[in-house]
């Protein structure tokens, strides 16, 4: 053999030895990268802050992630760490702009079926516990609990229940139905609610916890 040739064969293989050589891994996601993607998908709320709960359904249906402690963990970290800026139970990623809640579109549909009884109405700020089953618009039920509570207005829920429930009494009951502006938008939530949904709930007052002047 022409040790030229074999000298330019060995330099050849070196040379183009990258393009054979098996592709990096992509860098894997960690727990707070999705917690970011989560906020940053969810539709717009009032007080521009997404729930620890809609996070958490984020996590469930697009990454098939439970880890609730772990969860918990990640959102501390990112505050701590000035990723995340924190507001009552809620979440928002620090450097991004406020989210543009939209204005117009269809109503909030409010019917008081019971008014429920004593003078105590349920207000923005009060931390409320309800009974409730939320449907489709073809009755399918998606989501139920008998004892939910939340803060009124806080943004832990969508924007149709921090408007809807304003006013109830103990006892009371009301029929909300929320456009999807007002819900889970265009985006929906998966696997149960799909995108540009309107939703029907059915809800009962069982406490209201005043909240302090």
């Amino acid at each position: 053999h022409n040790p030229t040739q074999i000298r330019f064969t060995a330099q050849y293989l070196w040379s183009n030895l990258p393009l054979i050589m098996p592709p990096k891994k992509a860098k894997k996601s960690s727990v707070l990268d999705k917690i970011v993607e989560a906020i940053r998908a969810s539709p717009p709320t009032q007080s521009g802050a997404v729930s620890r709960v809609s996070i958490s359904k984020y996590l469930k249906s697009e990454f098939e992630y439970e880890n609730a402690s772990q969860i918990k963990l990640s959102l501390k970290k990112g505050v701590s760490k000035g990723t995340l800026t924190q507001k009552g139970q809620s979440f928002i990623v620090t450097k991004d702009p406020p989210k543009e809640v939209p204005s117009e579109g269809e109503p909030l549909e409010i019917e008081d079926v019971e008014e429920g009884t004593g003078d105590e109405k349920a207000e923005q700020g009060d931390v409320v516990k309800v009974e409730y089953v939320g449907r489709l618009e073809d009755k399918t039920t998606f989501d139920s609990a008998k004892n939910f509570m939340f803060k009124l207005g806080g943004g832990e829920v969508i924007k149709g229940w921090d408007q809807g429930l304003v006013g109830m009494a103990i006892k009371g009951k009301r029929k909300l139905v929320v456009p999807s502006r007002l819900g889970y938008g265009k985006r929906g939530c998966s696997p149960d609610i799909p995108p540009n949904a309107t939703l029907y709930f059915d809800i009962t007052m069982k406490k209201i916890f005043k909240a302090k002047s």
